[in-house]
């Protein structure tokens, strides 16, 4: 199995590539990961060069030291406003913080939705706030049995952001992502596989090899054709049918143009395992 790290700029996020998979890592364990503007950059170069990588079919983000992410540096934002100075990536003009937050959420959010390879959420811990915004914008999600989910933004005063009104109102319905908004309990990964909220639960020993294993068996599927059904589902969101329908016709199409396609239909008929190598 081919193996390289990723120079991302910054410890707080580490990223690496195994085989056919991509594996980023929230990697500020003090702080059970939460989001450090060093992280928003780091995610950048991350994507992209999975993104350039033939090689990699999929793409998992978890975090390091048990928890997934806490999302915004609470302590470090108390500290901003007992010292009156803005935190590192913040201005005192609101105009300047409102368009810096809507280019780190578009660059971590809407990018991990609109990846064109499957991304899954490893949640080992805690996924909290920005943190579970991050984890919902992904295709998948696996959480160890210890895993907490919260929205947390009405526990300090915050309206939300990454992501989390949208993509938990698209999981769970409007007026369920309300109560979990304004009440903000704490889920754990069971109740938030009841909600739909996560795919699998695994246990907690050994769960980040578990994770990893899933992720493996995903990236071993034929890339372009995950790659058009991502597309299609994304589309489902939003779309009519008859616009869902044509698009369908087009990537269904293409898919079964592929050498990848005769490979498994080759695969079928002798009752083999196809070998897919993203042709």
């Amino acid at each position: 199995m081919t193996t390289r790290d990723i120079d991302t700029g910054t410890d707080d996020l580490q990223a690496r590539v195994e085989g056919h998979l991509g594996v980023i890592t929230f990697n500020r364990p003090e702080r059970r990961n939460a989001l450090s503007e060093p992280m928003y950059n780091g995610i950048r170069t991350a994507l992209a060069d999975l993104a350039g990588d033939r090689d990699v079919r999929a793409v998992m983000i978890t975090g390091a030291g048990g928890a997934f992410c806490a999302g915004g540096d609470v302590k470090a934002m108390n500290e901003s406003h007992v010292s009156g100075t803005p935190r590192a990536g913040r201005s005192t003009d609101p105009e300047t913080n409102i368009a810096h937050l809507r280019t780190n959420q578009r660059a971590v959010s809407l990018a991990i939705h609109e990846y064109r390879k499957p991304v899954i959420a490893a949640v080992p811990g805690p996924a909290a706030g920005a943190g579970l915004s991050i984890a919902l914008s992904a295709d998948i999600r696996l959480a160890a049995e210890r895993a907490l989910f919260v929205t947390a933004f009405a526990n300090v005063g915050a309206s939300g952001d990454f992501g989390g009104s949208w993509f938990l109102t698209q999981l769970v319905g409007p007026a369920k992502a309300k109560e979990l908004y304004f009440t903000s309990p704490r889920l754990t990964a069971a109740e938030a596989q009841e909600l739909g909220l996560v795919n699998q639960v695994m246990p907690d020993d050994n769960f980040d090899q578990a994770a990893l294993d899933w992720c493996h068996d995903l990236a071993s599927r034929a890339p372009i054709a995950m790659g058009y059904m991502k597309e299609n589902l994304n589309r489902a969101i939003t779309s009519d049918l008859a616009t869902a329908l044509d698009a369908e016709a087009v990537a269904m199409t293409r898919s079964m143009s592929t050498a990848d396609h005769r490979e498994a239909a080759a695969a079928f008929v002798e009752k083999r395992k196809p070998t897919f190598t993203g042709e």
